[in-house]
């Protein structure tokens, strides 16, 4: 197959959007022509059955899983290559003094996960992601030193404290009050079990850079916070639901959508990095496409 026949088959699935793949320019041109080679799609696409009569439906479904796999492609490509400031700046901070209003959907995550914070200057979280579901993450950075904070339903509890009884015994610790285990993984790589609490435990796990004595300094910093101290010390980049809708924006611009695609459901997606917030829109405008291609057939 040709590019020119790959190109017409794209058009086809979304002929109100001709101008897609002549409006991308430089690295994410090129891409994309790599993204519609033969041989990359092949790993895609798989042609229906031909049956007879049905040619303009095999040219159909072929044109609208071409779109779903580069149209997702094209997205991830856009969000990866974006530069922090390109495509818009973080919301601009409320001026002082005024009340800072959550949405109900940002209040619902925060109240759902454990709320930790590191209480020491430089401490910044630099991922997060997972706060909608019933497991979560979130890592802080200082330097060169990072600690990742994972919480898991309770349920599974017993499961990952006996499988860390491999790793070393347990010395028993406490963290702003919660009663926990630390494990050695070696001299300089630790991770401490929290006790289940609220319908969630809780695993702080190190890099392998840490000495002892400097991860207990910062266990002694850590503490829990209520909502809306834990939102407000998350930082712009971080993508709360009350700013999905204007980041949506910016990760969608130029991006046909699949038919029905509601992007307000974006908000049920949680509180992300604007890397993981860019993933989970990826997914699911890519999901759309292979729905309508589903629904086509």
């Amino acid at each position: 197959m040709t590019e020119e026949q790959l190109d017409r088959l794209v058009r086809d699935a979304d002929p109100a959007r001709l101008d897609l793949v002549g409006g991308l320019g430089g690295v994410k041109q090129s891409i994309l022509e790599e993204i519609m080679s033969e041989s990359t799609l092949d790993r895609f696409v798989e042609p229906p059955r031909r049956q007879p009569g049905a040619g303009r439906k095999v040219r159909r479904f072929a044109g609208v899983v071409t779109a779903a796999a580069v149209l997702a492609s094209v997205l991830c490509v856009s969000i990866l290559l974006r530069e922090p400031g390109e495509g818009g700046e973080a919301a601009p901070a409320p001026a002082a003094g005024a009340p800072v209003v959550y949405s109900p959907v940002a209040m619902r995550a925060a109240e759902k996960n454990p709320r930790l914070l590191i209480n020491r200057p430089g401490w910044t979280a630099t991922t997060v992601y997972g706060f909608a579901e019933e497991q979560g993450t979130i890592a802080f950075r200082r330097g060169d030193r990072e600690l990742e904070m994972n919480w898991y339903p309770a349920s599974g509890y017993a499961d990952r404290y006996g499988d860390r009884l491999h790793v070393s015994r347990p010395e028993a610790v406490r963290v702003d009050g919660w009663p926990g285990d630390l494990f050695r993984y070696s001299a300089r790589d630790f991770a401490v079990i929290l006790r289940p609490r609220d319908g969630v435990f809780v695993e702080l796990r190190t890099g392998d850079n840490w000495s002892r004595r400097e991860f207990d300094e910062v266990l002694a910093a850590v503490v829990r916070v209520d909502v809306r101290t834990w939102l407000g010390a998350l930082p712009a980049e971080i993508v709360t639901p009350e700013r999905v809708r204007v980041r949506a924006a910016e990760v969608l611009a130029d991006v046909p959508l699949p038919p029905g695609f509601d992007v307000a459901a974006l908000e049920g997606i949680g509180v992300n990095d604007s890397y993981q917030f860019g993933a989970a829109v990826t997914s699911r405008v890519g999901c759309g496409w292979i729905a309508e291609w589903q629904r086509a057939r």
